[in-house]
């Protein structure tokens, strides 16, 4: 009989990361950073990239692909600007400081630009929107990542799927938040289908004869073969844009490369021309912009929340009540989680107990 799915604390969940990072030797200040970056995912609906991760930052560190250690080199800096190097450290922490960074230069100047290399995965790119949501700033983030993404009438993985983040405090409860890879699907979204033991949709995935993929752990190891590629926002071809979502992804492979003279495209594959392991080299980009320069912040906030209102009081479909905004969805999914617990199903409860045995927390009882 195949195992429930069980409903676990928040708490119980957050201090299992952070002492698993703990464990792996992530300085304790730095673990806790760690273990906010993926809970917030789960907090927020995003399966993909919470603990539902923690295998993959586990097997990265083990194989010294991500350093426990960060030390982040200022590469060049001005009153506005930075240029970081994470010198493959642990991304979460890279992240934080480096949007810290630009929000305390905003504060100052207005405006804060702060660019990353040698990188590595950073959790959910709206995290580090939200930071400068909560300084009444308004943040945006972008990172690359490993080939995923074909270009428009390629198949090819070139790009990452490079995530666009826009976060802007409103006058209610719930800021506008937009945070999206700039594929149609994202892989920790097919590793999710490959743990749930679920088909994708067709339409999300090619192979080199352009025909749709849909079995999940089929299309993960493919796509470490570059012989399977996420389709761009958009989807195939031209009729529907998908080369508004090709573009989207080399904007984002710029700002994340181009500024801080990193690396892109197949050097962000982790593996090196004889498939051994090897860093990440991944590029961030960090942008806060301070709205009293602009103007009154509250009323940036009642504009900005009449705006949202409007959208969402306008005609609605038949069947539909409720037009939503970005970031809503996942506002509310934080408070039935907070509730309700996380969602650990039978294929996530085998990696938890995996990571439990191996590092000896012998500290935890999970009911499974």
């Amino acid at each position: 009989m195949t195992n429930p799915t069980f409903y676990l604390p928040v708490t119980l969940i957050q201090d299992f990361i952070n002492d698993t990072f703990i464990r792996l030797g992530v300085p304790t200040d730095d673990a806790r950073i760690c273990a906010d970056v993926l809970i917030t995912s789960d907090l927020r609906g995003i399966e993909s990239h919470g603990v539902g991760r923690l295998k993959y930052y586990y097997d990265r560190i083990k194989s010294g692909q991500h350093q426990v250690i960060t030390n982040i080199t200022v590469i060049k800096e001005t009153l506005s600007t930075a240029v970081l190097d994470g010198n493959h450290g642990m991304g979460m922490i890279i992240g934080t400081h480096a949007m810290s960074k630009a929000i305390e230069k905003a504060k100052i100047v207005g405006l804060g630009a702060v660019a990353v290399r040698n990188s590595t995965h950073f959790g959910i790119d709206g995290y580090y929107a939200l930071m400068a949501v909560k300084e009444n700033m308004v943040g945006l983030s972008f990172t690359n990542a490993r080939p995923s993404i074909a270009p428009t009438f390629g198949v090819e993985p070139m790009l990452g799927t490079n995530p666009i983040a826009f976060g802007a405090p409103t006058d209610g409860e719930c800021p506008f938040l937009f945070d999206a890879a700039t594929s149609i699907i994202q892989r920790g979204k097919v590793e999710v289908h490959s743990r749930e033991e679920k088909i994708l949709e067709s339409g999300y995935v090619v192979d080199q004869n352009n025909q749709f993929m849909t079995d999940p752990d089929f299309i993960l190891s493919e796509l470490g073969k570059k012989r399977a590629a996420f389709l761009p926002l958009g989807g195939e071809g031209e009729i529907f844009g998908g080369y508004k979502g090709y573009d989207l992804a080399t904007m984002v492979e710029i700002l994340c490369a181009s500024f801080q003279n990193g690396s892109f495209l197949n050097a962000l594959s982790g593996l090196d021309d004889h498939g051994h392991d090897r860093t990440f080299n991944v590029g961030h980009f960090f942008l806060a912009i301070n709205i009293g320069y602009f103007t009154d912040i509250e009323l940036f906030k009642q504009t900005t929340g009449n705006i949202l209102r409007d959208l969402q009081n306008s005609k609605k479909a038949p069947g539909h009540d409720h037009i939503y905004f970005a970031g809503e969805k996942e506002f509310e999914s934080e408070k039935i989680i907070r509730v309700k617990g996380i969602p650990i199903i039978p294929n996530l409860q085998k990696e938890l107990k995996f990571i439990q045995n191996d590092l000896n927390l012998t500290g935890y009882e999970f009911p499974f």
